[in-house]
């Protein structure tokens, strides 16, 4: 559902499995598709993990429509599908039959051959909102359930970056469905300044020109289709016989406005908070694996947080300065003025809240508070530095609890993994598990970012990375490093001796000899940063 052109291919690619205990809702919903669709020969599969990898699929040639069961809900006894009623219990669900319907009523029409894959694209996603427009013309109650899984045709992710084509894909998804009055300005409203910030507004009332007559075409229509894909290009700037591939984000940009407004849509179709809704996006995505072993903290582990948490205190009081303070009671200078007022406040029957006498005292003087983030390399090559940077994960966690900073450690390789969260307090030591390559860095970076606001210059911020550097997106990584760089926030490159080094520009790269030395530099950093602050 998020990447248009895999939900109407017109055969699977590897058939969807039967499942016998999600055959009732097959054999219901296929007895119930005609009314919604006006056919009679279209059969409705549902399993989990049908639909090709999409969680709805329509397959024109084979006239099934499958549903992945997942989407429905965790067991098939949830409610009984032959009732009407159960479309209440199974909203999403049945929203996606409605949405597969719609392509199985009114998306008749087909890429022609040789069309270069950027305007098959930009025509399959005019085609969500003119199919649904068209079902709804129909159907005026399906809006209903459409609206239900727009959470499912966008999800976080869709777009990364603040670029033309994915501020374009924001336009044909979202505000293309509301001239198919299927969402509504106010929901949108978010979303359409973060397109008009990225695009403006001139070229967005263009797109709108387009996606509006994308909705008068006829169901058999392709080469309008294609021809309104190719306008679509032209307006963002890109040419499909010279750049034919689907553009992608690059790797090396963070999120930015689209992204933001992407969120806050979702959350409040969720019904929950943006931060809830972020929050329950990390534990999905990025959670340690179960398997992952869990240790009891050792004595030496415990004492080791106590002294970085009385280095980072000692740090935070370095060169107290003199302050003035007032108070009630001598020793100290004598304020006539408060005096005065004191013996009013005294003779009207007030408590005096006035401080007469001024003393000096030595103070700390105010710190930023450090955020720290730990970038930990767990491709097999770092696999000597496990052991040790799993048990620094719950040092710096239980010392900057104590040190008023924080922290987070993650880790990258074939997924990006949040070992210890911002503010976290683990009660045992994850075991981190190495393995494989290297691919998620600038995923890392960019959690990291998102959970402790790297690029905003109010707080004292420090990326710690260790790693051979042996990345597999170099040139992104280095991007991704600059931007953090320019934006004041440190980083410092630990690569263990012996390995083949890559150095990156905007980092202050140090060789250390072995886990131990990499512990001891990221807690000296730490330090030397709140006391130079």
């Amino acid at each position: 559902m998020s990447h248009p052109n895999t939900h109407r291919p017109p055969t699977p690619a590897v058939p969807a499995a039967a499942d016998p205990d999600w055959k009732p809702w097959s054999t219901a919903w296929t007895k119930h598709v005609p009314v919604l669709t006006g056919r009679t020969d279209l059969h409705v599969h549902v399993a989990p993990g049908a639909g090709g990898g999409a969680p709805e699929c329509f397959y024109p040639d084979l006239r099934r429509i499958e549903v992945d069961a997942r989407y429905i809900a965790d067991t098939p006894d949830i409610t009984d599908p032959r009732k009407a009623g159960h479309k209440k219990i199974v909203p999403t669900g049945y929203g996606l039959l409605v949405h597969g319907a719609a392509h199985a009523a009114h998306s008749l029409w087909t890429t022609p051959p040789g069309t270069p894959p950027v305007l098959a694209e930009v025509a399959e996603l005019l085609e969500e909102s003119r199919a649904e427009g068209r079902q709804r013309g129909r159907r005026r109650a399906d809006r209903r359930w459409l609206r239900h899984i727009i959470n499912i045709v966008v999800h976080p992710g869709t777009a990364p970056v603040d670029d033309p084509w994915h501020a374009g894909v924001l336009a044909a998804l979202l505000l293309a469905r509301v001239d198919a009055r299927i969402l509504t300005s106010k929901d949108v409203r978010a979303i359409r300044a973060a397109v008009t910030t990225v695009i403006g507004k001139p070229r967005l009332h263009r797109l709108r020109e387009i996606w509006k007559q994308a909705h008068t075409v006829d169901d058999h229509d392709a080469i309008t289709m294609i021809r309104l894909a190719r306008r679509w290009c032209e307006v963002l700037g890109i040419d499909p016989w010279r750049q034919r591939q689907v553009p992608v984000a690059d790797a090396g940009m963070f999120p930015g406005r689209l992204d933001q407004a992407l969120t806050d849509l979702l959350a409040s179709l969720t019904g929950i908070t943006p931060a809830d809704y972020r929050a329950q996006i990390l534990a999905r995505r990025n959670n340690p694996p179960t398997d992952w072993p869990r240790t009891d903290p050792t004595p030496e582990q415990q004492a080791a947080a106590r002294r970085l948490a009385d280095r980072i205190q000692q740090a935070r009081v370095h060169h107290p300065e003199t302050v003035r303070r007032g108070t009630v009671l001598p020793p100290g200078r004598l304020r006539t003025r408060q005096a005065i007022a004191a013996d009013a406040q005294a003779a009207a029957g007030q408590t005096p809240t006035a401080q007469p006498w001024q003393h000096r005292t030595q103070q700390p003087p105010p710190k930023p508070t450090l955020h720290l983030a730990v970038l930990v390399d767990l491709s097999g090559s770092m696999s000597s530095y496990a052991a040790e940077l799993s048990s620094a994960a719950w040092i710096f966690a239980h010392a900057a609890r104590r040190g008023e900073v924080v922290t987070t450690t993650i880790g990258f390789g074939d997924s990006t993994t949040l070992l210890v969260p911002p503010h976290g307090r683990p009660k045992q030591v994850l075991q981190m598990q190495i393995g494989g390559g290297t691919y998620t860095f600038c995923d890392a970076v960019k959690l990291a970012d998102q959970l402790l606001g790297l690029r905003h210059a109010r707080t004292l911020r420090l990326v710690a990375v260790v790693s051979d550097g042996d990345l597999d997106d170099k040139p992104a990584a280095q991007k991704i490093i600059t931007t953090l760089h320019k934006a004041g926030c440190a980083v410092l490159w630990l690569h263990p001796d012996g390995y083949s080094q890559h150095t990156f520009a905007d980092t202050t790269t140090i060789t250390v000899a072995d886990p131990v030395d990499a512990v001891s530099r990221i807690a000296d950093a730490a330090v030397a940063a709140l006391e130079n602050s």
